[in-house]
């Protein structure tokens, strides 16, 4: 087959450190359509970001040519990086060192966008941590939970 061709879903998940709740609607209205832009332009078309104070939910298909740890370092270093620009009160804003990425079947693609859309109204039910267990547990991720949070 000459041309190499794929369509590969990912749902990946990150926090602030210690999952700090300073991602501002205000600055919420930006960041997200920032990270959505690094996304596009690394060839990873963004299907849908979203989050809330403390986290971020990224939808995306994975470019062929990059892993899924190039994206990850890409979009944390440039967006860190935006966030310390957009003024003082973001000055020692850090991303969490790990993160989950989960592959998601085209049939399910709209669900997620649909998740990813309601994060507000999601997490007036459900805490981060919990949103993140059940992710594991969902993809039957085995973890050891002293490890799971910085």
């Amino acid at each position: 087959m000459p041309q190499s061709l794929s369509r590969v879903l990912i749902h990946l998940v990150f926090s602030t450190k210690n999952r700090e709740p300073v991602i501002t609607p205000e600055i919420r209205t930006e960041l997200h359509p920032y990270l959505a832009g690094t996304l596009d332009s690394i060839d990873c078309p963004s299907l849908r970001v979203g989050g809330v104070a403390d986290h971020v939910h990224l939808f995306f298909g994975l470019s062929r040519t990059r892993t899924i740890a190039e994206v990850v370092e890409t979009v944390k270093t440039s967006s860190s990086k935006w966030m310390k620009s957009n003024g003082p009160e973001f000055s020692g804003f850090h991303w969490q060192s790990g993160y989950g990425a989960f592959s998601v079947s085209q049939s399910d693609a709209d669900t997620v966008v649909n998740y990813v859309a309601n994060q507000e109204s999601h997490h007036h039910k459900m805490t981060f941590q919990d949103e993140y267990r059940k992710l594991l547990e969902k993809y039957r991720i085995n973890y050891d939970e002293k490890y799971v949070w910085d």
